[in-house]
């Protein structure tokens, strides 16, 4: 392709003037530096809500100012569509239309265009297709049916994260071919699998995401004319959120500042060149930070950034330092805890804002304990005229939503999941749940299809239309089909998987009325063995989905505790009557539930972290990882300066996992804190876990955590208040009670009071009770344990 060559010259620098000092205008003394420092390459180590973006900005701005770059010499880059949007906005509102010249975009759209542009150098069609993730399982799920890999543990979810590992390290299938041993029947079968990968992506002139980045290297390698267009083209590289690259971004990134050689310089250029005759390689700037680097599953590389001195010598190191979000208690709490991990720039973030409310500690006896202690000061902070909008809770897994959105049901507090997907809509838990629905009501053909073949058993479009068809013609429920399976002329495989599937249904469906619920989850998933095919894929996804799983073998164990003659029909109604009562309007907005890793760049003026437990954060698995705690110990940082106004830090001294009720220990970042920057409160009073104190301090030498189980905060008692029965007691329909301002209740678990107001309609009618003890609640009447005095 043919380029305008003086479109890739450098005009001429400005010499008077230099950046107009309006640009430079509300910018602190480092950030001025950072806007108008010029060299090869910058490092701007930007501490969390240092204001990063502005100073970044101002810089593009700033080099048009200076006529140091036109717009089509600047080559911007960050890593999601949303953040290059207000990049581009940002910009555009400091220089006019001049933004649009710009290459403001994603490394994927980066790369995207230039491989469309560059498709006959890579024997490619310019109409080539990308295919996301469903379509990338569904071709590796193609191929491993086959090779019949999947009879020997291969899945599409592991297949596909180790294919993306291996091509985000710029691992191509020959040279992994070369590196494994092929006498390794798992590892022979893998090299099988990621060549017809990758020969079928060919046959269809495809790529996946993760080609997108590595084509674009292996073009520029393969192709120095090709490479030497861009990098005569862009003088100016910046890049954003420079901690979270991968290999292949690092680079891509080099090849685009890497210099031009004196034979891929046009004779006629009137760029300035080196003593060799090519052309210096492209300024670089990068903006990170190494202590919010937490997305290593990802293949983010936190050497990137710690090394980038070393990659790139004589570069410039800025720190920005002076936060614009937090009050200072939350930063020194901040400071204290990153300042133990040693792969990292070393900085203290400040503010003028001023010292500000003290963060609040809470120790619970159980999950829900803290869950309703979340609930209830979420609730104070409305009542003082907060909005919900302003107020996240945050997770380290997925799994501990389930108790927090239970709570926020009964107690009316709207909420949502951004870039989740709630409890009880996960389609691992509407797997299981479908399994326990067939078991209680055989008749129920939808939830029978949903769970045909999950796990996968061969029971594929084809077989199941001919089991209806089969049940249409003998006028039965589609379950009693599964011990005909027989006489439906199906092969043996299938035939057997169809009875295996009955029987497993049909045994359960035997105790149904007198087993508990748990001991028919735990059976259910044992004999499938869907938790296990879950938990040994390979895939974090799918690890995920299998922690989801045992949470709700925890949620039926806990229903069986309180209520032990609870039926599995109990247990089914109570979860429908929670998610009928899911949605819940209300004008101050809605509480975010969120995980650490979702929470990533957002800011609240109240934040709850919660679970911080050994082996929730940090998780259990990151002991097992290089660096693991230390990225744990990022993520915890992370959650802290989301907090512009108050933070909340909470922990249970027990937790349900899988069923089984365990010792929950304090996480060993919490005594990192000083303990004059929290007040502590637990379930049942005020006190709980101080960590700081001398007791505590010193090492138990059985616990990782660095406590002794003598030093546990002390549960509180088990009284009839205690609110764990507030969410796994029997659920109660009110039907249509009807209740008035003035009227008295008593509640289950908080005695007696007195209803202030009335407000929604249906199953969606909230009350407002003053409680003569546990203080001012919102109830949602459909589903609340109460009844009218």
């Amino acid at each position: 392709m043919t380029y305008l060559l003086d479109s890739f010259e450098q005009p001429g620098r400005a010499t008077a003037g230099g950046i107009d000092n309006a640009l430079l205008d509300g910018l602190n003394p480092q950030q001025r530096e950072a806007v108008t420092y010029r060299g090869q390459s910058l490092l701007i180590v930007a501490g969390a809500g240092s204001g990063k973006t502005s100073v970044l900005t101002r810089r593009i701005a700033g080099l048009l100012q200076t006529r140091e770059a036109w717009p089509s010499q600047i080559l911007a880059i960050t890593f999601t569509n949303k953040a290059a949007a207000e990049m581009r906005e940002r910009v555009k509102s400091l220089v006019g239309d001049a933004a649009e010249g710009m290459w403001i975009s994603t490394f994927h759209s980066a790369c995207t265009r230039i491989l469309r542009r560059q498709a006959e150098s890579m024997g490619m069609k310019q109409s080539f297709t990308i295919y996301d993730t469903a379509d990338q399982r569904a071709l590796l799920k193609r191929i491993i049916k086959e090779l019949g890999a999947d009879t020997v543990g291969f899945t599409p979810g592991g297949a596909s994260s180790r294919i993306s590992k291996l091509k985000n390290e710029l691992t191509d299938i020959d040279a992994f071919a070369r590196s494994v041993n092929m006498d390794d029947p798992k590892e022979a079968g893998f090299v099988e699998i990621f060549k017809r990968y990758t020969s079928a992506l060919r046959r269809a002139n495809a790529l996946d995401f993760d080609d997108i980045i590595a084509e674009t290297v292996y073009l520029f390698r393969a192709f120095p004319d090709v490479a030497a267009l861009y990098q005569r083209r862009f003088r100016h590289v910046l890049v954003d959120e420079y901690q979270d690259t991968n290999h292949a971004q690092y680079a891509l990134i080099r090849e685009f500042v890497r210099a031009v050689a004196p034979h891929n310089v046009p004779a006629d250029t009137r760029m300035q060149l080196d003593p060799s005759g090519g052309i210096p390689g492209a300024s670089l700037t990068v903006v990170g930070d190494s202590d919010q680097s937490i997305y290593a599953f990802r293949g983010a590389d936190i050497r990137n950034i710690t090394e980038f001195e070393r990659d790139f010598p004589n570069s410039k190191v800025i720190l920005l330092e002076q936060n614009y979000r937090s009050t200072q208690n939350i930063l020194d709490a901040a400071n204290a805890v990153i300042s133990n991990n040693f792969d990292r720039k070393a900085k203290n973030l400040f503010t003028v804002v001023g010292a500000g409310e003290k963060i609040i500690g809470f120790t619970g006896y159980s999950g829900h304990d803290e869950a309703q202690f979340v609930a209830d000061e979420i609730e104070s902070l409305r009542s003082a005229g907060g909005s919900l909008n302003d107020v996240a809770i945050f997770v380290r897994t997925n799994s501990q939503t389930r108790p927090l959105e239970e709570i926020f049901i009964r107690s009316a507090i709207p909420y949502r999941i951004p870039g989740g997907t709630k409890f009880y809509e996960r389609a691992e838990i509407k797997d299981a749940m479908a399994y326990l629905i067939q078991v209680a009501n055989p008749d129920d053909d939808l939830a029978l299809r949903r769970i045909m073949n999950v796990p996968k058993r061969g029971i594929g479009p084809a077989t199941e239309a001919a089991m209806q068809a089969h049940a249409n013609r003998i006028g039965t429920p589609l379950r009693e089909v599964l011990a005909d399976a027989g006489q439906l002329g199906l092969g043996p495989k299938v035939t057997a998987a169809i009875v295996e599937l009955g029987t497993i249904l049909d045994d359960a469906g035997r105790v149904a009325t007198t087993a508990a619920p748990h001991d028919i989850l735990t059976d259910i998933l044992n004999r499938t063995g869907y938790h296990k095919a879950l938990k040994s894929s390979g895939d974090a996804q799918d690890e995920a989905r299998a922690e989801n799983l045992e949470e709700l073998v925890s949620q039926t164990k806990e229903f069986t505790t309180v209520n032990p003659e609870g039926s599995l029909i109990d247990f089914l109604t109570g979860v429908a009557l929670f998610a009928a009562a899911d949605e819940i309007d209300d004008e101050d907005g809605s509480v975010s539930i969120m995980t650490l890793h979702t929470a990533k760049g957002l800011e609240y003026d109240a934040v709850f972290l919660t679970g911080v437990e050994e082996d929730l954060l940090p998780h259990r698995m990151s002991a097992n990882e290089p660096g693991g705690l230390q990225e744990e110990r990022r993520l915890f940082y992370v959650g802290i300066t989301r907090a512009r106004k108050r933070l909340y830090i909470s922990l249970a001294t027990s937790r349900a996992s899988f069923g089984e009720v365990n010792v929950a220990m304090p996480s060993r970042y919490l005594q990192e804190i000083p303990a004059d920057l929290i007040e502590w409160k637990q379930s049942g009073g005020s006190g709980g876990f101080r960590p700081g104190g001398r007791a505590l301090n010193a090492r138990g030498p059985a616990m990782r955590s660095g406590y002794s189980r003598d030093e546990l905060p002390p549960a509180p008692p088990r009284v009839k208040t205690e609110w764990t029965s507030a969410v796994t007691g029997l659920v109660r329909d009110n039907g249509d009670m009807t209740l008035e301002a003035g009227d008295r209740i008593r509640h289950t678990d908080f005695g007696e009071g007195r209803v202030t107001a009335v407000t929604g309609e249906g199953t969606k009618r909230v009350a407002e009770v003053q409680f003569d003890i546990a203080g001012r609640k919102r109830l949602l009447i459909k589903i609340a344990p109460i009844e009218k005095l």
